[in-house]
């Protein structure tokens, strides 16, 4: 069955609720995998999967339930089956916190019966031609290639019919000296791969080998450190997904404040702004909200709603929190949907390099992981570095130090602190990639970065 036929028979079986959203994606993904200077894998798969969102009148107010299926709908009884299934799931949940009205249609989608979209291996001919050049090199080469489209219409009983195609793409690369005692990453996120350069991703891998030959030993303490875009990326997206509203109002969170939340405070004197936008150039992601989940800052009665450009951070100031409809209508405030990017902007049009050479003596990071909320209340974070921790002297990249660190350090205070912030670009953030691929940071200077304890390893 097509996906509008789906969505439009299940709101018919729906008829009798209160209300009803329905959810299809139809998803398509190409990979490439190499290991050792070797393909190991190339595959195309594809996925479906439907929800039904069942909104029940029940005493005391309107439940919501939500069930989800990935095997593909052939028979219509089916779709009656989904929907007595989120009807009792409803009932047994019981009159919802977060329960509004359907948001009414606001556009429609021209595209809306169109097909799903569809990528293939083709994604990566350009692509292709340069690995074949990479794995020839004198670097043992490792790696993963991933390219998505996933196509997404929603339909609800309040008439709305909406349709996007997701493009998500990433690329990620480690080589390895011959006998693997040095080992460099790389990666860079992109929506079709006709922008990412396999053979200067190896090259900037090579050079982080080049400064591996010589090798330092530091202890753990507080250090000048450079945090690179994928590093950044990493803190600011935990930073972003902390900033519910609700958490705060009821003094549960970071943004917590003696007299509420901390929406107007100022950070820094950079004029950074950390902002999701649904029409980032190159970043874009659904002018609409889908989802399945309820809880702090989303709500499946808010299924259709547009969503919009929302700056968590404006010119080194706190500037909104993550609400719900419901929730911003309980505490007074604006509806404020989360986004699918994230871009910190704000800086100089500084490179990395150009940091490196003014830095009289620092660390400069690879990327992060492993990274844990250790305090809520200060969003203290913990983690380890990566594939590379690079001793700075004079201007210069003198050697690397021969173990990672585990690092505290929130990503509040990296904004509080930074004193440099560069060129913002396109970049992959390495410890939340599976989850969130879409974002534009700068590198940052932070001068007293908490390197709490050394990690044995590289």
């Amino acid at each position: 069955m097509r996906a509008q036929e789906i969505i439009e028979r299940t709101l018919a079986a729906a008829a009798h609720l209160h209300g009803c959203a329905v959810l299809v994606q139809e998803s398509s993904e190409a990979v490439l995998r190499w290991a050792n200077s070797t393909m190991t894998t190339n595959g195309h798969t594809t996925a479906a999967r439907v929800s039904v969102v069942a909104l029940v009148a029940v005493e005391g107010g309107t439940a919501a339930g939500v069930v989800s299926t990935g095997v593909t709908i052939t028979d219509p009884a089916r779709l009656d089956e989904l929907v007595a299934a989120a009807e009792a799931s409803a009932r047994d949940a019981g009159p919802a916190q977060d329960a509004m009205p359907l948001p009414e249609p606001t556009t429609t989608d021209a595209a809306w019966d169109d097909p799903a979209v569809e990528t293939s291996i083709g994604v990566y001919s350009a692509f292709a031609e340069g690995l074949a050049e990479v794995l020839a090199g004198p670097q043992r080469q490792y790696g993963f290639a991933s390219h998505e489209l996933t196509t997404t219409w929603l339909g609800t009983s309040a008439g709305v019919r909406r349709r996007w195609v997701q493009p998500t793409g990433s690329v990620e690369l480690n080589a390895k000296t011959r006998d693997l005692s040095g080992s460099a990453w790389v990666g860079a996120s992109t929506a079709d791969f006709t922008d990412v350069d396999v053979v200067d991703l190896a090259a900037q891998a090579a050079r982080r080998l080049e400064w591996g030959k010589r090798r330092v030993t530091l202890p753990a303490g507080k250090y000048e450190t450079l945090l690179p875009p994928s590093a950044v990326s990493d803190l600011m997206i935990y930073l972003a997904w902390s900033m519910d509203g609700r958490p705060a109002q009821e003094g549960r969170s970071a943004l917590s404040g003696p007299d509420g939340p901390r929406v107007g405070e100022r950070l820094t004197d950079l004029p950074l702004t950390l902002a999701c936008d649904p029409a980032a150039p190159g970043l874009e992601y659904e002018p609409f909200l889908s989802t399945t989940r309820s809880g702090d800052a989303v709500s499946v009665f808010d299924n259709g709603a547009p969503t919009r450009r929302v700056d968590w951070v404006r010119e080194g100031v706190i500037s909104e929190l993550g609400y719900s409809r419901a929730e911003a209508a309980e505490f007074g405030t604006t509806f404020t949907p989360g986004g699918d990017n994230l871009l910190l902007t704000g800086g100089s049009d500084a490179s990395l390099e150009d940091m490196v050479a003014r830095t009289d003596r620092g660390l400069l990071l690879t990327c992060l992981w492993y990274i844990r909320l250790v305090d809520p209340a200060t969003l203290l974070l913990t983690g380890l570095t990566r594939d590379g921790v690079y001793l700075v002297e004079g201007g210069e990249i003198v050697g690397e130090v021969d173990h990672n660190f585990r690092f505290n350090h929130s990503p509040l205070d990296v904004l509080r602190s930074a004193t440099e912030v560069g060129a913002t670009g396109r970049t992959l953030p390495r410890e939340w990639k599976d989850w969130f691929t879409r974002a534009a940071m700068p590198a940052v200077r932070v001068p007293d970065f908490t390197m709490s304890s050394v990690s044995l390893g590289r």
